[in-house]
């Protein structure tokens, strides 16, 4: 279990990010026209899994901006938006921020992906949501970058994120 903080607050999650070097875990998500989607659907794309608790919380809201401004533009590379909204709420946010470079994925099907990936908070007051975190996929599905944001109302290290792709 990670354990992380919110506004200093000791938080835990359900376990750890995949190690570095290992295959990615399996998922299968929910797209904003409720379709679903997994690995197979990326094959052979580089994958930025970018992963919050809520689209409703501004740093969450700035990391699906950046993110669709910056590693979208990289070559071969799909940003995966993750959290436990659900996938109208994706939908009305990307539509309201012109957002058409990431990809919204639901875990409210999937229960498994937050404990696969070892995202789940298990306490607090966001206990049931996704931690903020990032996971690189390489196109041979394996996890090049992680990091598990150590304070929930802080954003992700970018530039880390970013030095993965190239």
């Amino acid at each position: 279990m990670a354990q992380i903080t919110l506004k200093g607050n000791p938080i835990e999650t359900v376990g750890s990010l995949p190690a570095k070097g290992s295959e990615a875990p399996f998922f299968c998500l929910v797209k904003t026209d409720l379709s679903e989607a997994g690995p197979a659907d990326f094959a052979g794309k580089r994958l930025v899994l970018n992963i919050f608790p809520s689209l409703d919380t501004a740093v969450c809201a700035s990391s699906v901006r950046r993110f669709n401004q910056e590693a979208s533009s990289l070559d071969n590379t799909v940003v995966l938006c993750i959290s436990a909204d659900l996938p109208f709420a994706h939908s009305r946010f990307c539509e309201a921020e012109g957002l058409k470079n990431v990809v919204s994925l639901s875990v409210f099907r999937s229960p498994e992906f937050g404990k696969d990936y070892g995202v789940t908070i298990t306490t607090g007051p966001l206990k049931g949501l996704l931690s903020r975190a990032i996971v690189i996929i390489d196109a041979d599905g394996i996890v090049r970058h992680t990091q598990q944001v150590a304070e929930i109302v802080d954003e992700p290290n970018y530039a880390e994120a970013l030095k993965a792709l190239v």
